[in-house]
This record gives C-alpha cells, structure tokens and sequence, in this order.
C-alpha cells in the first residue's frame, strides 16, 4: 500500500488544528471544525471521540495531551450520591466538556447529557475512558498515573456503577437507547452489542489497573466474575452464523425451565428476510441485541469490530467476522469504510423505530450510514486476524476521498457514495481515524495499545 505523505501531513496539521487547550495546556480535541454550519455542541470535546484522536497521539509519542486529558476528564467523573433524578449518578463520566472564559479565568464546563439532543445519558463515556487510560498506560509504561489514588478510586466508581444490582438476571448491562455512537433513537434499547463489547473491554483494562490494596481485591473478583459470564453469555447466545440460524428457525416456543434451548423465547418468525441470503456459508457476526423475546439481526460495526480486539468473539469467531466483511464487502465497505449498521431499517417500522427521525434516513447517519472513523477498527481486526489485505485495500478507498470530501463525519447511500447530507466536515475522528489505521499498518507493535489477547480462564461462566 502506497502512503500519500501529502495527505499525511495534511490530516496531521487538521488534528493538530482540532486541539482545545486549558490553562495553556492541551487537554483534548473538538468534535469538528467545518466553518460553515453552525458549531452546536460540535466544538466540545466528546470523550468517545478523542479516543481516536488519543490513539493516533500515542502512536505518535506525544503524550502529553492524553495525560492531560485523563487527569482533567477524571476531575470531571460525578461523585455525589444524590437523590435528585435530574443528576448524573457517581461514577459516570461525562459525554462531552468545554472550556470557558469568564473574567480572564478558564473553566471546563461538563455535558452529561443535560444540554443533548434528547437528554440521552452517556454509557460509553466512562467505558472509553477506562479503554484508553490502559492504552496510555501500555504506550508509555506510566503506570504510576493509574496507581495514583484519585485515578483508582474514579476506576471503582466506574466499576459500582456498572456492576450495581439490577432488576434483572443477565451479566449484560441494559442501557436505553441512543446512550452510545448510535446516539439517537434507532431500537438499539435494551442489550446492545456495542456496550456489552465495550464493557468487557473496560472489564478487562480495569482486571489489569486496579490494585489490590484498599478493597481492590474484592473488585478484581468481582470483575472476574462478571468478565466470565458476559464472555460466555455474548459468545453463546449472540452469534449468528448458517449453523445457528437454523437452530433459531427450529426454535420451539413457550419452553420452561433451566435446560431450554429457547432461553429468550425468540420467535423463527422474526428472522428478517434479508438475513437467510445475505449470511455467507462460511461468515458470521455478533447479533445487535438480545433480551426477552428479542433478537436484533442487524449487523453493527463497531460492536463486531471491537470484539475482535478486545477477544470478546473467540479466534474462529473473529476469522468469520472477517470473512462475512470480505464477503458482503459491497454492502458493508463499499465507496466509504465502514457502514455502521446493515441493513438500514425503512418504511413504516423506520417511522416506529426511530420516530420518524429526518436525520436517521434509510442509508444515513446512524440508519445504515458509513462512518470513516470506524477504518481505524477495522485496520486493527485486520491486523489481529493477520487479514492486512483488507485493512489496505479499504485505506486505499478511504484515503482517495477523504481529503477532497473536506473529512465528513459520515456517508450517505447503500454503498456510502454521497456525503452526508447534514455531515459536518473536517470532522476529527474522521481525520484520526485515518491517521490510526494507516499508523497500525506501519507499525503492527501499535496493535497492543487497544488489543487483548485471548484468556480461556475468562471465558468459563463463573456463576
């Protein structure tokens, strides 16, 4: 694969661009910077998505920004038990914050959700935030910074938050909708894939943070325990492949008791159309969602994406995952890596499922749009399947694009041939993204900032 050193440095210098700095120092980068729409909330720093711009940083070597922005997200975390429903609960970190001036003085003003489109509530805010401070840590070997005491305690909250009882009997963590990058109403309510991944993932960077001193012992077993029956739980009842699929079309309905193989009363007729031509023989992925009665069949990006890295799906999990985005590359790559969801949901259950969401049109945005920031991902499967030939061929149609297109936030059409129709340009973790990926072809040593290898001992349900 041949690098575009211009295109290189150009994203290098919009990155750089991006960077929002308090008291002098470099704590974190916008969302966007397209001069002609109008800024919103996109002049904020989101900590999903510096996650991507963190990535490329460290790969890069300059740290400080990371460092800096760990300590001041922290400072952010909610502490207070409060019975107002109206606040965000301890633990959480925030979605996004900002910098404010006021009488020659600086303050960083959080976003929990209070001021976003639909008052959603981040649930992969704290997730990312434990991801990256071990990404940091694996970067530059600091591992005082999440030994520090502040930095232990905001890892507890996190985890009390998460691993608090529930009116529920799954080790799955139930979230409502729009709570994550698919941000608006989309059916993604209940037990979505993309969170359940990035829990394990957090799970896993806080089994290798935490110490055992000050009750970190008793965490780590609680960690471990849970680490084992979300792997077992998502492994067993979430993947789809020709196999499985026939299981579930010969369902029997209505079964009780504990040793049922309708566990979730899924119904042979809710397999959608589409899917019994669409799933290679030899493919599979990570189904959406699943809770009573319920079985999302739609393909998620991310989600599948990240289980790869974090060795959510198993080795053979992963190589089928790889093979179904090779296979169905039209649908899922296209003119733009990557579609976030597949397929698109249309018609009168698009008008129930996402409210008749103008933003959330068949083939946009969240409703099966192509979103660049998702190659970084894809070039990091790739690289951990040893399927590099696809992590360079789906760079090579990205870098041819991106550029001229001004970095979109996002794609239109089946096959992501049209900007965004209300996609902001010069959108950072688009830029980042790119930067990642072509930095995880360079030097594949980058890979372990972000990846887990695989632990059978995890992998056996614990309860």
């Amino acid at each position: 694969m041949r690098t575009n050193n211009n295109l290189v440095n150009e994203a290098w210098q919009a990155l750089e661009n991006s960077i929002i700095y308090y008291d002098g120092q470099p704590i974190g980068t916008v969302a966007a910077h397209d001069p002609e729409m109008d800024a919103l909330n996109y002049d904020q720093c989101f900590v999903r998505d510096f996650v991507s711009s963190a990535l490329a940083f460290l790969m890069k070597g300059k740290v400080e920004i990371v460092r800096n922005f760990l300590i001041k997200s922290l400072a952010l975390q909610s502490h207070e038990k409060q019975m107002d429903c109206f606040k965000p609960g301890p633990g959480l970190m925030p979605a996004s914050f900002k910098v404010e001036s006021s009488n020659n003085e600086q303050q960083l003003i959080a976003d929990f959700g209070e001021q976003a489109i639909a008052r959603v509530t981040p649930v992969d805010s704290s997730l990312w935030w434990i991801i990256l401070l071990r990404a940091y840590v694996k970067a530059t070997g600091d591992k005082a910074i999440a030994q520090q005491t502040e930095f232990q305690q905001g890892i507890k909250l996190i985890l009390d938050l998460c691993l608090a009882h529930r009116f529920e009997m799954f080790p799955t963590m139930l979230v409502p909708d729009g709570a994550f990058m698919i941000d608006r109403r989309l059916g993604v309510y209940g037990h979505p894939l993309e969170i359940q991944v990035l829990f394990y993932g957090a799970l896993r960077a806080a089994r290798e943070l935490l110490l055992p001193e000050n009750n970190g012992e008793q965490y780590l077993h609680d960690v471990d325990r849970r680490l084992g029956a979300l792997g077992y739980h998502v492994r067993e009842y979430y993947w789809l492949d020709l196999q499985r699929l026939n299981e579930i079309y010969r369902y029997k309905g209505e079964e009780f008791g504990k040793e049922v193989a309708n566990k979730f009363n899924i119904y042979a007729e809710s397999i959608p159309a589409w899917l019994t031509e669409w799933l290679p023989e030899n493919g599979g992925y990570l189904a959406g969602n699943l809770g009573p009665g319920l079985m999302d069949f739609r393909f998620f990006g991310l989600g599948n994406l990240m289980a790869i890295l974090v060795s959510l799906a198993s080795e053979q999990e992963s190589q089928k995952i790889m093979d179904l985005i090779e296979q169905r590359w039209h649908d899922l790559i296209g003119h733009m890596p990557m579609k976030i969801c597949f397929p698109a949901v249309e018609g009168l259950e698009w008008r129930i499922i996402t409210g008749s969401d103008p933003k959330n049109i068949p083939w946009s945005y969240h409703n099966g749009g192509n979103w660049p920031v998702l190659l970084w991902m894809l070039a990091a499967a790739a690289q951990k399947t040893g399927r590099i030939e696809l992590a360079q061929k789906a760079i090579e149609i990205a870098q041819n694009r991106l550029s001229e297109d001004q970095w979109p936030e996002y794609y239109d059409g089946k096959n992501g041939r049209l900007i965004g129709k209300e996609a902001r340009k010069y959108q950072t973790w688009t830029i980042a993204g790119l930067l990642v990926a072509q930095e995880l072809i360079a030097n594949p040593a980058h890979l372990e900032l972000i990846s887990f290898e695989e632990n059978t001992e995890l992998m056996t349900c614990l309860i």
